[in-house]
């Protein structure tokens, strides 16, 4: 096993911790703020936030938005089964690319709606092709599709026995405006409007940039040597006025903070060597792992993460992975709520 896994994370006992609902309010989540310099670690909560930041620092957050990419269906033997679609093949919205458990070329499954859905092939990455009998466009979608809700929360659900809000309006953070995302940007759950509103009357500067998480987030990373992971690219894009304020904030001598791994990437993507962040669109493909150098973001705002994951490799490398080790320990002891509805960390 290479000495950059991450392996002692999965030692910790988090299964009882998984949330399986948001905070409400959003804001009242607990907030772990971890300070590189001297390892310190203090329990706050996310509405304090503006007592940690201020006007030197410019938060940098994801403006994508979850769509309805999550099909129901039903096996030809009756089973239930489902499809999360991740991208359109076809201009007329009839065959896709999608993630489904226990499927096989030329088998077929009957979505909500009354569509039927061919199995075409096994993708090289291991997702599938499919063919739809009607198009599966932005109607169809708004009638039949639900949001692609991580299983660890169905499950954890399903073992307490609990019922829960419903997670369309959960599911997503007040400021998502672009459309294209297949899993959420889940750092951003916890702020609200009145939170931002006090952010900025403690002149904290805000910019967005948009990277559509899709598959690449949440594939989890297991090869042996991690360095052999591929990271499957993200569209992500950075306007030009936001581009501007990030530059002129950094060369005044301001932080930027990045508001979830997504943020991170997209950062990193379009930046230089000497962190100057250029505008444009394109494809976000770093795999981010302990003995990266960061070129942008002086501090970072990330959820508590799922062991073999891409985020919490990037998180290792922003924090150190023992210094991070240790935070996980203490969010453990202290029973945070972690993964997407979970509570979250401040590493400065």
């Amino acid at each position: 096993m290479s000495e950059e896994s991450l392996t002692e994370f999965s030692g910790l006992e988090i299964e009882p911790l998984i949330a399986d609902r948001p905070a409400e309010p959003r804001d009242s989540s607990r907030l772990l703020a971890v300070r590189r310099d001297d390892g310190t670690l203090l329990h706050r909560n996310f509405r304090d936030l503006p007592e940690l930041l201020g006007p030197r620092d410019m938060l940098v957050l994801n403006r994508s938005r979850v769509w309805k990419a999550r099909l129901e269906a039903v096996r030809s033997t009756g089973g239930r089964s489902e499809i999360l679609l991740t991208d359109s093949v076809s201009g007329d919205g009839l065959i896709w690319n999608g993630l489904c458990r226990k499927i096989l070329p030329g088998q077929v499954l009957t979505c909500l709606g009354g569509s039927r859905a061919e199995c075409l092939a096994r993708n090289p990455d291991g997702s599938y092709s499919f063919r739809f009998s009607v198009p599966v466009d932005e109607p169809y979608l708004a009638a039949n599709g639900a949001v692609p809700l991580p299983q660890y929360i169905i499950k954890a659900r399903r073992r307490r026995g609990v019922e829960a809000p419903p997670d369309e309006p959960n599911y997503q953070t007040v400021y998502a405006a672009e459309a294209g995302s297949i899993a959420a940007h889940t750092a951003g759950f916890h702020f609200t409007p009145d939170l931002l509103a006090r952010l900025e009357t403690a002149g904290v500067k805000t910019a967005f940039v948009t990277l559509h998480i899709g598959w690449g987030t949440f594939r989890p990373v297991r090869s042996e040597d991690p360095a052999a992971h591929v990271m499957m690219e993200e569209a992500c894009s950075v306007p030009a006025a936001a581009a501007a304020a990030i530059n002129a904030h950094r060369a005044a001598g301001g932080r930027i903070v990045a508001v979830g791994t997504s943020s991170m990437r997209t950062l990193e993507t379009f930046s230089d060597e000497d962190g100057v962040v250029a505008s444009g669109s394109g494809k976000a493909g770093l795999f981010i792992r302990p003995g990266y150098r960061f070129k942008v973001a002086g501090a970072f705002i990330t959820n508590l993460h799922v062991p073999e994951s891409a985020p919490l490799y990037m998180t290792a490398a922003f924090a150190g992975r023992d210094l991070l080790f240790k935070a996980y320990t203490e969010a453990v002891k202290e029973k945070y709520r972690f993964y997407s509805y979970g509570d979250s960390m401040f590493i400065c």
